[in-house]
């Protein structure tokens, strides 16, 4: 396999671990009676955070990287080392949260909720200098789509499988933490 295959196959990956997020929390919001013009929007507004927000963290990376070097890649693969168990971890809490609905300021909140890991993400793979528009590409397709199917996937089977794909994303971003780290 060539470096730049392996590059997209990772990155294709770990879009999948982030977008699983976005899934899992789709699963919870297609209990509403959404629209499926609604759930178009919604799943382009998650995609489009899902493209910001890990170029601000890879912006942030590029320059922690030309700043300290070595140290820096250490600090990216122990923020997805934790990322990961976090995603681990809050997949498994019984917790009831409060209910956003997904429109206006709250579909802001949405968005934005499910796509802070994205961004230590980012910062991750501005370190190591990854390509950006594919980083962006991936990252914001694979949110896009995987809301929609959260999204579609929750009207019918509602919150059946959520937890277990947040876990599941979580284990994926926990792997490539412990592959950089090693």
């Amino acid at each position: 396999m060539t470096a730049v295959a392996g590059e997209l196959l990772t990155l294709i990956l770990m879009a999948f671990a982030l977008g699983m997020d976005a899934f899992s929390v789709g699963l919870g919001m297609g209990m509403f009676n959404l629209r499926l013009r609604q759930i178009f929007k919604i799943g382009i507004t998650i995609g489009i955070f899902h493209v910001w927000m890990p170029l601000l963290g890879m912006i942030a990376g590029k320059f922690l990287s030309n700043q300290f070097g070595t140290i820096a890649t250490y600090i990216g693969g122990g923020l997805l080392l934790v990322l990961g168990v976090q995603m681990i971890w809050s997949s498994f809490k019984k917790e009831d949260s409060s209910v956003i609905t997904p429109v206006g300021f709250g579909l802001m909140v949405f968005a934005f909720s499910v796509s802070l890991d994205s961004f230590s993400v980012g910062l991750t793979l501005g370190i190591y200098q990854a390509k950006t528009v594919l980083v962006l590409m991936c990252f914001g397709v694979a949110a896009t789509i995987l809301t929609w199917c959260g999204l579609l996937v929750g009207r019918k089977v509602q919150n059946f499988i959520g937890p277990y794909s947040e876990a599941l994303g979580g284990s994926i971003l926990l792997a490539f933490g412990l592959k950089l780290l090693l």
